[in-house]
Order: structure tokens, then C-alpha cells, then sequence
């Protein structure tokens, strides 16, 4: 009986020895995804802030604030028609930038499509990719980083210059109790395109004819969850500029847009960092918790079929009294006949 309870023990600790790695390599790459319907609204503000009155001869202005709203829109009939082409698991984002001044009204605002691969957070593309209607091939990651980040330096995407170069890891920190991974990317002077919606009924293409450019740079700060690889915090130290001023009739030929240190607002904070600890501990249970238990029931297991083994065999080859090698009675022995 022993000896039947020690192989099932056995088999038993093979199997859960067997489950731990294919939980982690296999199990968490397939399961481990964005949710195609996702939606997430931030709203960053920066206090104060100088920015440009289109609407009071385009004058330069010190403002109390500007409030800057983030929205990432799943499209899950985009996602599904790309995934049939793309043969895996993709997520469309349809993002706004929407920029408002202290009266609430609009300065800018940029759309984008961001498609991306749901369990990598690879960049897909495919037809619609596109920043404020111009079309763009992403490389690196935008908004998201992969699940289980890495202590390294990252492609990123910048939506204002269209194009990717590195951010880099700056060490760990602590962030609302949770140790975080901290990035950081400095984007130089980089003449980018005019919105296409601004507050004047001008188009992009009237103001290239008048010779103005316009100039951006921005200093990017992330702090990472390493874990399911979302931002828990993010600010800019954004400046935006107008050159060639001269040309409408201004009298300096530099005028500033806007120029503020961009913070996400507390609340948002708070409601970020919840999110994140509760989605945390499903990465976890697949990456951590389920494998190392199952690895440790798997030798606790081993040890028992083996102290089983072992107390089912006598030292130096006895066996139990009145038992067989096989676990049978003994056969009664026939008396001896009694001398005549």
C-alpha cells in the first residue's frame, strides 16, 4: 500500500515540477495581453505655464495653468480586421492630445493611431498608423512598456518629431510604495509640423507659405511599474516655439508657444497607481507565485514519496512479519506428523 502511495506521490511531483516552467515560458507569453477595448483617460496640467494668445494679437503670456487631456480609446473592429491579416493578438489605441489654456479653450490637439502587438507591446503596421492624419512606422514603444521591464534603455516614439530614439533607464525608486523603474529622454530642437487644428482658422499650409516654423523640445520622465510595464507617473518639461515670427508681422523673429513642466494631476495619480496594483498581481501569479509554489509542492511531494519508499523497505532486506516481498500473507505452515 505504501509502496502504491509513494509512485502516485511521484507522479504527482513530476507533474507539478513539470508546471512551473511551462507556466512562465509558455503559459504567461500567450496569456499575459492588453485588452483590445481598453480605455484610460489622464489629464496632465502645468502650473503655471507661458503660453501664446492667437486670440489677443499673439501675444506671450504668463497663465495660472494649462491642462493637457490624454485619452487611449481601444477600436476593437480595427483591431479585429488587422489581426486577421497580421495572424496575432493586436490592439489599435486611437489617442487624443487635447491642450487647453486657463479659459478651457483649445490651443491644439493631435490624434493618433497606435497599433501594437497585445503581448509584446511591439509596434504592428499596418495601414492607419498615423500621427494627426500624416502617416507614421512606429519603432520601439509609445504610452506602454512590455510586461517584466527590463533595466535598459528603450526605443520610444515621440508623436511631435515622428520619430523614435532612446530613453533611457535611470535606476529604481520608490513611487507611492512601489518600486519603480525610472526613464528618462531628452528630445533636442527638432523642427516639427504645425497642428492641423489650431484656435485661428489658418491651415498648416497657409502658415509654411509665410516661411513660420515651428520648434519643440522636451525633457520626458517616466516612472514604470516593472511588472505589468505601466506608467504609474509621468512628466514633461515641454517648450514649443514659433520661428520666423517676423513674417506675420510680429516683432521679434522667436516667440514662445508654450513652455511649462507638464505633471500628471494627483488624482489621476492616485486612480493610476490602484489600476496598476490590482492588474500586478495577475502578472505575478503567472510569473512568480504559481511557478515557484508549484516547484516547491513538486520537491515537498518528492520527498514524501521517498520517505514512503523507504519505510515500505526494512534494512538490510526485511520484511514486514508475517508479509511476503509483494505485501501477501505468509502461508500457514503444516504441522509436523507425530512420531509413532
Amino acid at each position: 500500500m505504501r509502496r502504491r502511495a509513494s509512485l502516485v506521490l511521484l507522479a504527482f511531483a513530476v507533474f507539478f515540477a513539470a508546471m512551473a516552467p511551462l507556466l512562465r515560458w509558455y503559459a504567461f507569453p500567450r496569456l499575459a495581453k492588453i485588452p483590445p477595448g481598453q480605455y484610460q483617460e489622464t489629464v496632465l496640467e502645468a502650473k503655471p505655464a507661458t503660453l501664446l494668445d492667437y486670440n489677443d494679437g499673439m501675444k506671450v503670456k504668463t497663465v495660472p495653468r494649462v491642462t493637457i487631456v490624454q485619452t487611449l480609446k481601444g477600436n476593437v473592429e480595427e483591431s479585429e480586421r488587422i489581426e486577421r491579416t497580421a495572424g496575432r493578438d493586436v490592439v489599435v489605441w486611437d489617442a487624443l492630445s487635447f491642450v487647453a489654456g486657463p479659459d478651457g479653450k483649445m490651443v491644439s490637439q493631435i490624434p493618433e493611431r497606435y497599433i501594437f502587438d497585445a503581448h509584446s507591446q511591439a509596434p504592428v503596421h499596418a495601414t492607419g498608423e498615423s500621427v494627426d492624419g500624416d502617416p507614421v512606422r512606429r519603432e520601439g514603444i509609445e504610452f506602454k512598456w512590455p510586461f517584466l521591464t527590463e533595466k535598459r534603455d528603450y526605443e520610444y516614439f515621440d508623436a511631435q518629431t515622428r520619430a523614435s530614439s532612446p530613453i533611457h533607464y535611470r535606476g529604481t525608486r520608490t513611487f507611492h510604495g512601489m518600486d519603480v523603474y525610472y526613464f528618462e529622454q531628452t528630445i533636442p530642437w527638432t523642427k516639427v509640423p504645425m497642428p492641423k487644428k489650431m484656435p485661428i482658422a489658418i491651415t498648416p499650409e497657409q502658415i509654411a507659405k509665410t516661411g513660420l516654423t515651428r520648434w519643440y523640445t522636451t525633457k520626458r520622465m517616466f516612472w514604470v511599474d516593472p511588472v505589468t510595464g505601466a506608467p504609474v507617473n509621468g512628466e514633461e518639461i515641454h517648450r514649443e516655439e514659433l520661428r520666423n515670427a517676423r513674417s506675420l508681422g510680429l516683432s521679434e523673429d522667436t516667440v514662445t508657444v508654450f513652455a511649462g513642466h507638464v505633471k500628471m494631476r494627483p488624482d489621476y495619480v492616485d486612480s493610476v497607481v490602484a489600476l496598476v496594483e490590482s492588474q500586478r498581481l495577475l502578472v505575478l501569479l503567472l510569473t512568480s507565485y504559481l511557478p515557484v509554489g508549484f516547484l516547491v509542492l513538486g520537491a515537498a511531494l518528492f520527498a514524501l514519496a521517498l520517505w514512503l519508499e523507504a519505510r515500505s523497505r526494512r534494512p538490510g532486506g526485511r520484511r514486514p512479519h508475517g508479509r511476503g516481498p509483494d505485501g501477501t500473507p505468509d502461508p500457514v505452515p503444516t504441522p509436523a506428523p507425530a512420531p509413532a
